[in-house]
């Protein structure tokens, strides 16, 4: 068997999609599982949609994902240039190969005449196609003579060279996912190839490059599927048939409810990002939050990723990319959409988060205090790590469950207080400062027991103790356990928390 060898190819029109990252990550998958090559090839043959900045977002994109290339428009290979725009000379030959041979045709029709030809259609309630049942009405070099073709060329007359589709055939495509896909000829269009500006459509340009850069496997989404039928006829036109790479269409991401694919402009608009990086609009200055900014671990979000279209075989949802790549398989990839679910994406980073070690977390947590203007001993990190880190579901969340490390509080929660703040609260804070202040060992276990005992020694309600003391150390009823808290905060800061509380509240 050969090498296998799968590209991800996305356009350059703007932010990568998460969808666009899931099918990179099938496609490392399962070049990894089977000991090939995975290419990063950029598809930017359509200039008019070009998007300053788009190209450097996907690689930067891949690479915090955790998605690493052997080949590829940002790191060179032995198929170099990996940019459809740098290899523009490649394509032209391939397409005179095809007029040779009567497979293709030029087309000299205006766009106006085309958009006429629509419109009327539109109005007997049909859809235009130029196609086997139009073309030979239409102005091309089917239906010219060659001496007109010639001037036309020769003038610089605008035109595309187009595919010339059989008539009353039956095209026969083998889908890993879906099995064998039927399309009758006369449902195709002759689809546009080559332009007059020089550039070749995606259609040629993809099947061209995929056979010169040896890919066998394409791994692409299921909105491709459509045109798998015209990019095999390709390669039987320009006789590639018996290396022509196998094709697998992956199922569509769906909008949480199930309604309709989900979509660019659903970023933000339902709640979470749909893209993996923060995205500024070069045109607009518009905004689109990202998985990283938000406070996702990548190797959650790809986990999380993963799991959109294909599973295990197991039950198990927590899975580092080792595990992924070896349990990956095609065969294990649904047909049907995958509605993607925010809130199990906020869970799966949680367990992430909860399952780090406290260095990971620390070093979490240290970026955000030096945002803060905030210092602290990496020993006094590494407490507090291990004390949150099983409260938050993103990385901010380590800030809102660990401030009160860091800063005393500066108000107290009012329903709090009515709960728990009676007359003799006061008197047996200050008993419990006192008693601090006599500790010599000071950890939170030994700090739990000395609590515990004195509660017991006082007859005094449990909870309303422990939440008045919790309210003075942290301003509410929140955080971890009250003795880890003292713990960390350490003698001189409790005990000083105690008083200015006492000194705040009911006054």
């Amino acid at each position: 068997m050969n090498e296998v060898r799968v590209r991800f190819a996305p356009s350059p029109t703007g932010p990568l999609h998460i969808g666009g990252v899931r099918t990179a990550l099938y496609n490392y998958l399962f070049a990894k599982k089977n000991h090939g090559k995975f290419i990063l090839r950029i598809e930017d043959t359509d200039q008019t949609r070009f998007v300053p900045g788009a190209e450097d977002y996907i690689v930067e994109s891949l690479k915090w994902c955790g998605i690493d290339f052997d080949e590829g428009v940002h790191i060179g290979g032995p198929y170099a240039p990996y940019r459809q725009s740098d290899r523009k000379e490649i394509y032209h030959q391939y397409a005179l190969s095809l007029l040779e041979k009567g497979y293709a045709y030029y087309a000299f029709d205006s766009a106006e005449d085309l958009e006429i030809l629509r419109k009327d259609s539109e109005k007997r309630k049909e859809t235009f196609q130029y196609g086997p049942l139009s073309r030979m009405a239409l102005k091309n070099s089917l239906t010219i003579d060659k001496e007109e073709v010639t001037r036309l060329l020769d003038t610089g007359h605008p035109f595309v060279i187009r595919i010339k589709i059989p008539e009353h055939e039956t095209i026969v495509v083998n889908d890993l996912i879906r099995g064998e896909v039927k399309v009758e000829s006369g449902l195709l269009d002759d689809k546009v190839l080559f332009k007059s500006d020089g550039m070749p459509t995606y259609h040629l340009a993809n099947v061209v490059d995929d056979y010169l850069m040896k890919i066998t496997h394409v791994i692409r989404g299921e909105e491709w599927l459509p045109s798998a039928p015209l990019h095999a006829l390709l390669y039987r036109y320009l006789g590639w048939e018996s290396v022509m790479p196998a094709f697998a269409h992956l199922p569509l991401l769906l909008k949480p409810d199930g309604n309709g694919k989900l979509s660019k402009r659903d970023g933000d608009r339902l709640g979470f990002p749909v893209f993996p990086l923060r995205w500024t609009d070069p045109k607009t200055g518009d905004i689109s939050s990202g998985y990283r900014e938000s406070g996702y671990l990548p190797e959650a979000f790809i986990n999380m990723l993963a799991l959109l279209g294909w599973n295990p075989g197991t039950e198990q949802e927590i899975l580092s990319m080792a595990e992924l790549i070896g349990l990956f398989s095609i065969d294990r990839v649904g047909k049907s959409g995958s509605k993607f679910d925010p809130e199990k994406a906020r869970w799966i980073n949680h367990q992430y988060l909860a399952s780090a070690p406290d260095e990971t977390i620390a070093d979490l947590l240290e970026k955000i205090i030096v945002g803060e203007g905030i210092q602290a001993d990496r020993i006094k990190l590494l407490q507090i790590s291990g004390l949150i880190k099983d409260r938050a579901n993103l990385i901010p969340d380590l800030w809102q469950q660990s401030w009160f490390f860091f800063r005393s509080p500066e108000k107290y929660d009012e329903s709090v207080i009515q709960k728990f703040w009676k007359p003799e609260t006061p008197g047996f804070l200050k008993n419990i400062a006192a008693m601090l202040e006599g500790h010599g060992t000071f950890d939170s276990a030994t700090v739990e027991f000395s609590l515990k005992q004195f509660i017991q020694e006082q007859g005094l309600p449990m909870g309303q103790v422990m939440n008045s003391l919790r309210l003075v150390l942290v301003g509410g009823s929140f955080g971890p356990g009250v003795a880890a808290i003292i713990a960390v905060l350490g003698k001189q800061e409790a005990i000083s928390r105690i008083y200015r509380a006492l000194d705040t509240i009911g006054k």
